[in-house]
């Protein structure tokens, strides 16, 4: 039997996407309310209970601190925990062995500003209208940072925020950092070894050396002094690297690994193999410092004495092509673009001995879990799925399929360069993706991890690539989008883009 044989079939007499929504990643929205109501009144209410302080000090539970983390274009394959034999990532790997790991979770809209603005309003990229990179979120935009803020938290924001859209290096003012208390940030800049940041003024300071491993030191700083008190702290960190450029690593990491040596993935051309690699060892270099920081972060938490009852999330905004396809960085529908690694550590409410979960948590589902596992409800604006509940009881989520779109064209994906808008999802099997001439990738990620047999529009096929288009068509529903061209979302939240599509940069 054929791979293509394979792959068209029903396995185990069922296929992995039926008609009923639930099986499109969507719970069945009465059980989905009902759940939401429960776990956001009893939760919630013990939450509150314990911060108004109405039971003695010893008696009330503490809400959990959370310290979120997450690196800048490093791609799901790129560990050693998931058998990259190049990635140097002890510390990481020591994470997941701690952890509920991920292993497809997706940044389904994945660019940096899109991720983002998912991240902290638990929104898709066309409600919240952040689909483009340099452009701000609404004021009106309701985050994380507000819910937990307004349920008594301490919030704390340090490293590259990309949400303000009023140039690179300018000062972000308090009333728009989207409740954010704690500030040591900057827009955005990838020069890591000469990066500046802002505080509560608009003067702008510099960062020591390599940005991530000052930015973790600041962190570390952040986690001694809050873990002291008895308010509740989450903590969000976001780092430049290892996004290109890709060469400027300390040179200790640097000399650690060669070119010659990096084992690539089978599905580089022959012709960009030694591209890739020169790439690819500044790319490990980078991976390598930061696995450093994750190490010091975690063992301040236990010399705190708050690692127990500390959220702790280790993941990235995105992957990075690096020549996989013939292709670079990111905002493609490949695995190289879309997956990226997400380890959650919560170990008084979930254990200290790390699993798996093949469930497909997408961007817009994180803000919603992270809350309910807070104990607090998640606002009324948000879309994304609460699977909080499934982690805390140690149940497999059911989140069969996630989203992935490009809602119009743009930066390193440009329409002469071959971008396009696209809608697609990630299933636990499968990835299908059409843009507006219709079907366009269609691969069995089972029998084709590396994604070189496109399957879309063979005939044996065609009941699985019927399936996953009804079960895109419900969810691109559900979630509202209309899927129009890109230039429709332009004209709707007003942006100015030049002639590739791009928002043009401010002084």
């Amino acid at each position: 039997m054929s791979d293509t044989d394979h792959v068209c079939k029903r396995e185990n007499g069922r296929q992995e996407c039926l008609p009923h929504s639930a099986q499109c990643g969507r719970d069945n929205e009465t059980d989905r309310m009902k759940r939401r109501s429960f776990l956001g009144a009893a939760l919630a209410a013990a939450g509150q209970l314990a911060c108004a302080g109405a039971a003695r000090a010893d008696a009330k539970p503490a809400p959990p601190n959370i310290v979120f983390v997450f690196a800048d274009q490093w791609r799901a394959q790129a560990t050693g925990y998931s058998g990259d034999t190049n990635a140097g990532t002890p510390n990481i790997d020591r994470l997941a062995g701690q952890s509920v790991n991920f292993t497809n979770a997706v940044s389904g809209c994945p660019v940096c500003s899109p991720y983002r603005a998912s991240l902290l309003t638990g929104q898709y990229w066309h409600k919240h209208g952040i689909f483009l990179n340099d452009v701000p979120l609404r004021a009106e935009s309701v985050t994380i940072a507000d819910v937990l803020r307004g349920a008594g938290y301490d919030t704390g924001y340090i490293g590259k925020w990309h949400l303000d859209g009023r140039g690179r290096l300018s000062f972000t003012p308090p009333e728009r950092r989207h409740g954010f208390s704690y500030w040591r940030a900057l827009e955005c800049t990838h020069e890591y070894n000469n990066s500046q940041y802002y505080g509560d003024e608009p003067v702008a300071k510099r960062w020591e050396g390599y940005d991530a491993i000052a930015q973790t030191a600041e962190a570390q700083r952040y986690i001694r002094e809050r873990g002291a008190g008895k308010q509740p702290f989450a903590l969000f960190m976001s780092w430049g690297p290892p996004h290109n450029p890709y060469e400027t690593a300390p040179k200790e990491y640097r000399d650690r690994i060669r070119a010659e040596d990096i084992v690539l993935r089978p599905n580089v051309p022959a012709e960009h193999a030694d591209a890739a690699r020169k790439d690819l060892a500044g790319y490990y270099a980078h991976m390598m410092a930061l696995d450093d920081c994750v190490g010091q972060l975690m063992d301040t938490l236990e010399s705190s004495g708050i690692a127990e009852n500390t959220i702790f999330v280790f993941t990235s905004d995105h992957g990075d092509m690096l020549y996989s396809q013939g292709l670079q960085k990111k905002q493609k529908p490949w695995d190289e673009s879309i997956r990226v690694p997400f380890l959650l550590r919560y170990p008084k409410a979930m254990g200290a001995s790390g699993r798996g979960t093949e469930c497909m948590i997408n961007t817009p589902d994180i803000m919603p879990t992270l809350l309910g596992l807070c104990g607090i409800a998640p606002p009324a604006s948000v879309q994304g799925r609460d699977i909080s509940s499934d982690l805390l009881s140690g149940r497999e989520p059911k989140l069969d399929a996630a989203l992935i779109a490009c809602i119009t064209p743009f930066g390193e994906f440009i329409r002469k360069g071959g971008g396009r808008e696209y809608r697609g999802l990630r299933t636990r099997r499968h990835t299908y993706v059409r843009d507006l001439k219709g079907p366009w990738l269609l691969y069995d990620n089972a029998a084709d991890p590396y994604q070189q047999h496109n399957l879309c529009g063979k005939e044996e096929c065609g009941e699985v690539q019927d399936q996953l288009e009804g079960c895109l068509a419900r969810m691109l529903a559900e979630c509202g989008d209309k899927f129009e061209p890109g230039e429709t979302y332009i004209r709707e939240f007003g942006y100015t883009v030049d002639d590739s599509g791009t928002v043009p940069l401010h002084p």
